[in-house]
């Protein structure tokens, strides 16, 4: 003898909301943790390549709060004037070198400044 207790239940589909929400919230992380800019080019000379370094003293030293060129502390709107009096040409090499403290932009912001007034070959030293 064979029971019936009526039509059995539809089966149930898989609801896709939560993982339509999951998909949305990987999106979303992604978006905010990439980054949307171009990365900078420093055109720096490893040690060894070029032509040697000739001609007086031009060391800048960059501090957190302070520049100094050859250990005398310089304004950064006197920095090419000073530079281009101890040097014979726009191309003449110019050492850099960040103290404790000073963060790579700091850095960065004296070479845009040497590079505004014509000079384009720096070396950078610990």
């Amino acid at each position: 003898m064979k029971l019936s207790f009526g039509a059995p239940p539809p089966r149930r589909r898989p609801s896709l909301t939560p993982m339509i929400d999951v998909v949305f919230l990987l999106l979303v992380f992604f978006m905010l943790a990439s980054r949307f800019g171009s990365d900078m080019f420093l055109p720096l000379k490893v040690a060894g390549q070029g032509r040697g370094y000739t001609g007086a003293p031009r060391l800048l030293e960059v501090a957190p709060d302070t520049m100094a060129l050859n250990g005398v502390a310089v304004a950064p709107e006197d920095l090419v004037a000073r530079i281009g009096a101890l040097t014979d040409s726009p191309e003449d090499t110019i050492v850099l070198r960040a103290r404790d403290g000073a963060d790579l932009q700091r850095v960065i912001g004296a070479m845009e400044l040497l590079r505004a007034g014509g000079f384009s070959h720096f070396v950078l030293v610990e």
